[in-house]
């Protein structure tokens, strides 16, 4: 079938095809039009009141508008009043549907973009703009926003007179075979989904985990990806990572510091009686420090053992090796003034010689002494 054939067919006449077009181009500019002022209130709102969540929001999300739709819709707004036959007329509805469904989902999918990130930035602890993304946050919105596509599909598909019912039985069937096939990939994916909601620890963490020290960079949904403290970069399944001990160092409040101290036993009791009170001066002289225990807990020949417990307020670790240094030169200056000494004790090792048996302790037969013969 030709044009001309295919245009008669539709039986439009000339004035109703020119009334649609200009139905058409003033829709478009109606609508560009309104979506720019609209915009640009909002921008005006957003200037006056900078806490108004819902103003950032709208704006963000009618940034997302796309001009191909705004054209698609302003020619379907023209054919509407087109006299099309019954065929071209449904045809028509499918259009609409498909024109005004995907510029929703596309409106849908930057709110929850928008909205989720400003729901986690708000309740993380670190308040800067360009502090990275929660597990969490990553998780949620890959989750929000497939629900949203597969609904958008199936409806479409639902629109165009697909059996969707039969179409997602079998997706479900498939879906058995598939996550037999692939369990080790869904077992990371659950373990993913665990960390979001559990939180042992997220991006900019430092943690040790199985040995491996270093800082959290990524959480995928299979894997996480570590920046050790030499330098390299560790990847690790979430499945394995979550059945070893995790330590998280960030969270770490404050850090205990136990110090064992062997002193020589031929100390003076006078002297170890002030070992105690001498260890609690020098934590307490640390700034940033909190004294919280020295006793003596052990004597015995080899040596008489002192523990001490403080707390360093700073849990960096850096300022936990510089009071420690502080502490340990301050223990060797006391204990000189104190006359208490660390060295081992001398130890004296005695040799026994073994007695010589009897049969080889006999004398030993004397020899004839010649005497020379003295002439007169």
């Amino acid at each position: 079938m030709d044009y001309r054939a295919f245009v008669n067919s539709l039986d439009i006449s000339l004035g109703n095809a020119i009334f649609a077009l200009t139905v058409a181009v003033v829709s478009f500019v109606v609508i560009h039009t309104a979506l720019a002022l609209f915009r640009r209130h909002l921008c005006k709102l957003e200037e006056k009141h900078h806490d108004r969540p819902m103003a950032q929001l709208l704006k963000a999300t009618l940034a997302r508008t796309s001009n191909v739709m705004v054209v698609a819709i302003s020619l379907l707004l023209g054919l509407s009043v087109l006299e099309l036959p019954v065929p071209w007329d449904e045809r028509v509805r499918h259009l609409w549907f498909i024109a005004l469904g995907l510029q929703l989902a596309l409106y849908l999918d930057r709110a929850v973009a928008v909205a989720s990130q400003r729901y986690f930035r708000k309740h993380e602890k670190s308040t800067s703009a360009d502090s990275p993304l929660t597990v969490a946050h990553t998780l949620t919105v890959w989750a929000l926003k497939t629900a949203l596509w597969v609904m958008f599909i199936l409806a479409l598909l639902s629109n165009l007179g697909i059996n969707v019912t039969t179409f997602v039985a079998s997706l479900g069937i498939g879906g058995v075979a598939v996550a037999l096939a692939v369990q080790n990939i869904l077992g990371d994916l659950f373990a993913s989904l665990s960390i979001a909601v559990d939180k042992p620890f997220e991006v900019g963490d430092a943690i040790l985990v199985d040995g491996n020290s270093g800082t959290v960079e990524h959480v995928g949904l299979k894997t996480t990806r570590i920046r050790a403290d030499s330098g390299e970069q560790i990847v690790m399944g979430n499945s394995q990572l979550l059945k070893n001990t995790v330590r998280n160092y960030k969270r770490m409040q404050e850090r205990r510091v136990p110090v064992t101290l062997k002193v020589n036993p031929a100390t003076p009791q006078d002297a170890a009686a002030k070992v105690p009170p001498t260890l609690r001066k020098i934590v307490e002289a640390q700034e940033g420090v909190r004294f919280d225990r020295a006793h003596l807990k052990y004597l015995d020949q080899n040596f008489i053992e002192f523990e001490m417990v403080y707390y360093v307020l700073n849990p960096s670790y850096a300022r936990f090796m510089d009071v420690q240094q502080a502490v340990m030169l301050g223990v060797m200056k006391e204990f000189d003034a104190l006359g208490v000494s660390i060295s081992a004790p001398s130890q004296t090792i005695a040799i026994e010689q073994q007695p010589t048996p009897k049969e080889d302790r006999r004398p030993a037969p004397s020899r004839p002494v010649s005497v020379p013969r003295q002439t007169h």
